[in-house]
């Protein structure tokens, strides 16, 4: 059975930075394309972030570009995603997923985690 356990999620000022996690298990990881998406009250969940299978391709929203960094760890099964200079409307559940396709369509990923609160105060 696939878990992705998403952690690292809280409460941080305007400026300020966290960085979540996903732990994987139950699948061949390094397989996988993972990615983050985030979902708002209210709002449809939306791409945040993709990363290639072998580390070497990534892709992000306009949105987070030069703020956020997606990472990997094939040795540990993990992603990571590094947000840095946080704004309010970073505000939402954070989601990893695991799919075979490095794109925004929540659609085509497979395996969802359970999602980490971000709260970003202004």
């Amino acid at each position: 059975q696939v878990h992705l356990v998403e952690s690292g999620g809280g409460l941080v000022q305007a400026g300020g930075s966290l960085r979540l996690s996903c732990a994987a298990s139950g699948l061949t990881f390094s397989s996988y394309v993972m990615g983050w998406f985030r979902q708002a009250p209210g709002k449809e969940r939306e791409f945040v972030t993709g990363i290639h299978w072998s580390g070497a391709y990534r892709n992000y929203a306009d949105s987070v570009k030069g703020r956020f960094t997606i990472s990997r760890d094939n040795t540990k099964n993990a992603v990571y995603l590094q947000m840095n200079s946080l704004k309010p409307e970073d505000t939402a559940v954070y989601y990893c997923a695991a799919g075979y396709l490095q794109v925004g369509d929540p659609r085509k990923y497979d395996y969802w985690g359970q999602g980490t609160q971000v709260t970003v105060s202004s």
